[in-house]
Protein backbone atom coordinates (compact mmCIF):
# COMPACT_ATOMS: atom_id res chain seq x y z
CA UNK A 1 0.00 0.00 0.00
CA UNK A 2 1.37 3.39 -0.93
CA UNK A 3 2.17 5.76 1.89
CA UNK A 4 0.49 9.15 2.03
CA UNK A 5 2.65 12.24 2.30
CA UNK A 6 1.90 14.93 4.87
CA UNK A 7 -0.98 17.06 3.63
CA UNK A 8 -2.47 14.26 1.49
CA UNK A 9 -5.99 13.15 2.30
CA UNK A 10 -6.63 9.42 2.51
CA UNK A 11 -9.92 7.88 1.43
CA UNK A 12 -10.82 7.17 5.06
CA UNK A 13 -9.94 10.73 6.06
CA UNK A 14 -12.10 12.13 3.27
CA UNK A 15 -15.11 10.05 4.34
CA UNK A 16 -14.68 11.08 7.98
CA UNK A 17 -14.44 14.76 7.00
CA UNK A 18 -17.50 14.55 4.73
CA UNK A 19 -19.49 12.79 7.48
CA UNK A 20 -18.63 15.49 9.98
CA UNK A 21 -19.73 18.16 7.50
CA UNK A 22 -23.07 16.42 6.97
CA UNK A 23 -23.70 16.31 10.72
CA UNK A 24 -22.99 20.05 10.97
CA UNK A 25 -25.37 20.76 8.06
CA UNK A 26 -28.16 18.70 9.62
CA UNK A 27 -27.62 20.39 12.98
CA UNK A 28 -27.78 23.84 11.40
CA UNK A 29 -30.94 22.81 9.52
CA UNK A 30 -32.62 21.73 12.75
CA UNK A 31 -31.69 25.04 14.36
CA UNK A 32 -33.25 27.05 11.51
CA UNK A 33 -36.44 24.95 11.64
CA UNK A 34 -36.69 25.47 15.39
CA UNK A 35 -36.53 29.24 14.86
CA UNK A 36 -39.33 29.31 12.24
CA UNK A 37 -42.08 31.82 12.97
CA UNK A 38 -45.12 30.33 14.73
CA UNK A 39 -48.47 30.42 12.91
CA UNK A 40 -50.62 33.47 13.46
CA UNK A 41 -53.30 33.36 16.10
CA UNK A 42 -56.91 33.83 14.94
CA UNK A 43 -57.04 37.24 16.60
CA UNK A 44 -54.02 38.33 14.54
CA UNK A 45 -55.64 37.37 11.22
CA UNK A 46 -57.19 39.86 8.84
CA UNK A 47 -60.87 39.67 7.85
CA UNK A 48 -61.45 40.05 4.12
CA UNK A 49 -64.65 40.16 2.08
CA UNK A 50 -64.36 38.27 -1.20
CA UNK A 51 -66.96 38.14 -3.94
CA UNK A 52 -66.49 34.80 -5.70
CA UNK A 53 -68.87 33.61 -8.41
CA UNK A 54 -71.39 36.26 -7.38
CA UNK A 55 -71.44 35.32 -3.68
CA UNK A 56 -69.87 37.34 -0.87
CA UNK A 57 -67.70 35.56 1.66
CA UNK A 58 -66.11 36.87 4.84
CA UNK A 59 -62.84 35.05 5.41
CA UNK A 60 -60.19 35.39 8.10
CA UNK A 61 -56.83 35.32 6.30
CA UNK A 62 -53.17 35.63 7.00
CA UNK A 63 -51.74 38.51 4.93
CA UNK A 64 -49.45 36.06 3.10
CA UNK A 65 -52.22 33.72 1.92
CA UNK A 66 -52.73 33.56 -1.82
CA UNK A 67 -56.13 33.85 -3.43
CA UNK A 68 -55.64 30.27 -4.67
CA UNK A 69 -55.16 28.99 -1.13
CA UNK A 70 -58.25 30.80 0.16
CA UNK A 71 -60.43 29.71 -2.78
CA UNK A 72 -59.46 26.05 -2.38
CA UNK A 73 -58.85 25.60 1.34
CA UNK A 74 -61.28 28.11 2.85
CA UNK A 75 -64.11 28.27 0.30
CA UNK A 76 -63.87 24.68 -0.95
CA UNK A 77 -63.78 25.63 -4.64
CA UNK A 78 -61.22 23.15 -5.89
CA UNK A 79 -61.65 23.68 -9.63
CA UNK A 80 -58.67 26.07 -9.65
CA UNK A 81 -55.64 23.80 -9.53
CA UNK A 82 -52.35 24.04 -7.67
CA UNK A 83 -49.56 23.75 -10.22
CA UNK A 84 -46.22 25.51 -10.05
CA UNK A 85 -47.30 28.11 -7.44
CA UNK A 86 -44.99 30.66 -9.05
CA UNK A 87 -46.96 32.08 -11.97
CA UNK A 88 -45.62 29.87 -14.74
CA UNK A 89 -48.16 27.13 -15.58
CA UNK A 90 -51.58 28.83 -15.42
CA UNK A 91 -53.41 25.91 -13.78
CA UNK A 92 -54.74 28.30 -11.12
CA UNK A 93 -56.10 30.94 -13.55
CA UNK A 94 -59.23 32.79 -12.42
CA UNK A 95 -60.93 35.93 -13.65
CA UNK A 96 -60.64 39.08 -11.56
CA UNK A 97 -63.04 41.69 -12.89
CA UNK A 98 -63.12 39.71 -16.14
CA UNK A 99 -59.34 39.61 -16.59
CA UNK A 100 -57.38 36.33 -16.32
CA UNK A 101 -55.03 36.28 -13.34
CA UNK A 102 -52.88 33.65 -11.67
CA UNK A 103 -54.54 33.03 -8.31
CA UNK A 104 -51.26 31.66 -6.91
CA UNK A 105 -49.58 35.04 -7.48
CA UNK A 106 -52.46 37.14 -6.14
CA UNK A 107 -52.85 37.74 -2.43
CA UNK A 108 -56.35 37.17 -1.09
CA UNK A 109 -56.25 40.68 0.37
CA UNK A 110 -55.65 42.10 -3.12
CA UNK A 111 -58.89 40.55 -4.38
CA UNK A 112 -61.11 42.39 -1.90
CA UNK A 113 -63.53 44.68 -3.71
CA UNK A 114 -63.24 42.77 -6.99
CA UNK A 115 -65.38 40.17 -8.74
CA UNK A 116 -63.59 36.83 -8.76
CA UNK A 117 -64.81 34.09 -11.09
CA UNK A 118 -63.58 30.51 -10.89
CA UNK A 119 -64.32 27.67 -13.28
CA UNK A 120 -67.28 26.68 -11.08
CA UNK A 121 -68.81 30.09 -11.77
CA UNK A 122 -69.13 29.39 -15.50
CA UNK A 123 -71.76 26.71 -14.99
CA UNK A 124 -75.39 27.53 -15.74
CA UNK A 125 -77.00 25.40 -13.09
CA UNK A 126 -76.05 21.89 -14.17
CA UNK A 127 -75.23 22.96 -17.73
CA UNK A 128 -71.74 23.75 -18.98
CA UNK A 129 -70.91 27.27 -20.10
CA UNK A 130 -70.01 27.86 -23.78
CA UNK A 131 -66.25 27.63 -23.24
CA UNK A 132 -66.56 24.46 -21.18
CA UNK A 133 -68.86 22.94 -23.82
CA UNK A 134 -66.42 23.83 -26.59
CA UNK A 135 -63.56 22.11 -24.73
CA UNK A 136 -65.68 18.96 -24.53
CA UNK A 137 -66.68 19.11 -28.20
CA UNK A 138 -63.11 19.60 -29.42
CA UNK A 139 -61.57 17.11 -26.99
CA UNK A 140 -59.26 19.87 -25.74
CA UNK A 141 -57.79 17.96 -22.82
CA UNK A 142 -56.06 14.74 -21.96
CA UNK A 143 -55.21 14.38 -18.27
CA UNK A 144 -57.43 17.39 -17.56
CA UNK A 145 -55.33 18.94 -14.81
CA UNK A 146 -54.63 22.18 -16.68
CA UNK A 147 -58.13 22.36 -18.19
CA UNK A 148 -59.76 24.67 -15.59
CA UNK A 149 -56.98 27.21 -16.07
CA UNK A 150 -57.18 26.86 -19.86
CA UNK A 151 -60.95 27.39 -19.74
CA UNK A 152 -60.59 30.51 -17.60
CA UNK A 153 -57.88 31.95 -19.85
CA UNK A 154 -60.15 31.34 -22.86
CA UNK A 155 -63.06 32.96 -21.06
CA UNK A 156 -60.98 36.04 -20.34
CA UNK A 157 -59.73 36.19 -23.92
CA UNK A 158 -63.27 36.03 -25.30
CA UNK A 159 -64.41 38.76 -22.89
CA UNK A 160 -61.79 41.08 -24.38
CA UNK A 161 -61.86 39.77 -27.97
CA UNK A 162 -65.18 38.10 -28.85
CA UNK A 163 -64.08 37.04 -32.36
CA UNK A 164 -60.34 36.28 -32.11
CA UNK A 165 -58.04 35.24 -34.92
CA UNK A 166 -55.90 32.13 -34.54
CA UNK A 167 -52.91 34.32 -33.73
CA UNK A 168 -54.88 36.15 -31.03
CA UNK A 169 -55.97 32.79 -29.59
CA UNK A 170 -52.37 31.56 -29.50
CA UNK A 171 -51.25 34.73 -27.77
CA UNK A 172 -54.19 34.77 -25.35
CA UNK A 173 -53.58 31.16 -24.29
CA UNK A 174 -49.79 31.42 -24.16
CA UNK A 175 -49.70 31.77 -20.37
CA UNK A 176 -51.19 28.32 -19.81
CA UNK A 177 -49.10 25.18 -20.13
CA UNK A 178 -50.43 21.77 -21.14
CA UNK A 179 -48.01 18.99 -20.29
CA UNK A 180 -50.00 16.60 -22.48
CA UNK A 181 -49.51 18.86 -25.51
CA UNK A 182 -53.16 19.38 -26.48
CA UNK A 183 -52.57 22.90 -27.81
CA UNK A 184 -54.05 22.34 -31.28
CA UNK A 185 -57.30 21.11 -29.73
CA UNK A 186 -57.29 23.97 -27.21
CA UNK A 187 -57.04 26.52 -30.02
CA UNK A 188 -59.91 24.80 -31.85
CA UNK A 189 -61.96 24.85 -28.65
CA UNK A 190 -61.47 28.59 -28.16
CA UNK A 191 -62.56 29.25 -31.75
CA UNK A 192 -65.61 27.02 -31.21
CA UNK A 193 -66.40 28.80 -27.93
CA UNK A 194 -66.45 32.10 -29.78
CA UNK A 195 -69.11 30.64 -32.10
CA UNK A 196 -71.16 29.25 -29.22
CA UNK A 197 -71.11 32.57 -27.39
CA UNK A 198 -72.65 34.28 -30.43
CA UNK A 199 -75.52 31.78 -30.64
Amino acid sequence: MAKHHDGDLSRRGFIQTAGAGAIVAVTLGETSVAKAAPPQKPEDMTPVWLTVNGRRHRVLTEPRWSLLYVIRERLGLTGSKVGCERGECGACTVLIDGVPRYACMTLALEAEGTEVTTVEGLMRGEDLGPVQQAFVEKDAFQCGYCTPGQVMAAEGLLHATPDPTLEQIREGMSGNLCRCGCYAHVFQAVARAAELRKA
